[in-house]
Order: C-alpha cells, then structure tokens, then sequence
C-alpha cells in the first residue's frame, strides 16, 4: 500500500488517548486493550473527551453494525450527525474526506487503515457532520460499529451526501482496482464535489 497512511503522534494529541488529523472534526480515538490468558478487555473511547474538545454533547442515540465482504467499498457518505465509529473485525481502508462547502479543510482527504491486522490501527473515529466517510475492504469480513447521535428515522435526510469515491478532486488512491470492486448502484452513481459545489470551484 502506496498511500499516505494516517500515524497518531504526540504531537497530535489534543487529550489523553484523542488525536487530531488534517481536517477540523475529524479525530482518531486510541484504543486502550488490557490482554491476558483469557483474552482482552479493551476501553473503545470515552464520550466525555470528545464533549470537551468539540464543546458540544456527543448523547449517543442509536448503534449500528455492518459488514462488507471481501472487495466491498462503501463510500463517499457524509450524514448530518456525529458519530464514533470502530472496526471489531477485519482490516478497512478508510478515505475520509471534507465535503462541507463553508469548511477551511474543503476537499481535504485522510487516509486511515483501520482494524486487526499488519499496520492497522486499532482505535477509532469521531467524525463530525459533513465529513465524508468510507469502507474498503482489504481483509474481509470487515465488522463495522458506529455509535451516532440521531436516530436514523429522525435525521435531517438533506444532510445526507454521497461523493463520487473517484472524484478527481479528491484524488484518493483506493488499494483495490476498480473492476475488483463490489459497489453499490447508489455509490457508482454519485455525484462529484465540482458537480455538487460548482461554486466552490
């Protein structure tokens, strides 16, 4: 894997365990795993941390748990909720992008590879509203939890945007081949930031 890949620093830590990336909201949440002879037991995050450096609640409303098989990717979605999210199974790679038009990290990308495996990260996410997030499958299944702030029923579903995972603009390096790639129609079909934000462009 050829891509810049995201590696929580020192220097990047806002607070105990909690690690800031290249676009605003978007943080990397360590993973504290306590193992002996019967397993782990293992601390995911802590919402009270996040509360403090968002300045906003983080009031978990609803958890969600996917799966993606072998070559599956998921993305470019951004919803109008925060959410944590972590891999328990499996190893992901993760493009996150900012698609809010009014953000000074617009069209930013980090690259994460996340789960249990060589050189991923065991830790999770916190992502803001309007960052766009993704699943690619490089060791499969890949078992995916997020905890989010809304109920789905309940969301503003204008807050919802699905980006072209190959937009230009964003320029990701996927680690799979196109042709290799199990895509849903919704994702095939979605539009590009240029197409979406003209204005911004």
């Amino acid at each position: 894997m050829f891509m810049k890949l995201y590696e929580p620093t020192k220097e990047l830590e806002l607070a105990e365990g909690v690690f800031k990336t290249s676009i605003k909201g978007l943080w990397y949440v360590e993973r504290k795993q306590f193992e002996d002879e019967r397993g782990y037991f293992a601390e995911v995050g802590h919402t009270h941390k996040l509360e403090n450096l968002s300045g906003e609640e983080f009031k978990v409303k609803q958890i969600n748990h996917s799966q993606s098989k072998q070559n599956v990717v998921r993305g470019m979605h951004a919803e109008d909720w925060k959410k944590l999210i972590f891999v328990t199974t499996g190893v992901s790679f993760s493009a996150m992008a900012d698609v809010r038009p009014e953000s000074d990290t617009f069209k930013q990308v980090v690259n994460f590879k996340l789960g249990f495996g060589e050189g991923a990260l065991k830790g999770g996410l916190f992502i803001s509203p309007g960052i766009a997030n993704s699943v690619c499958v490089l060791k499969g299944p890949v078992e995916y939890i997020y905890l989010v702030d809304k109920l789905y029923k309940d969301r503003d579903p204008a807050g919802d945007v699905a980006v072209s995972m190959f937009d230009k603009d964003l320029a990701i390096e996927w680690p799979l081949k196109r042709e290799e790639m199990i895509i849903s129609k919704r994702d095939t079909e979605a539009v590009t930031l240029r197409e979406k934000f003209p204005d911004k462009f």
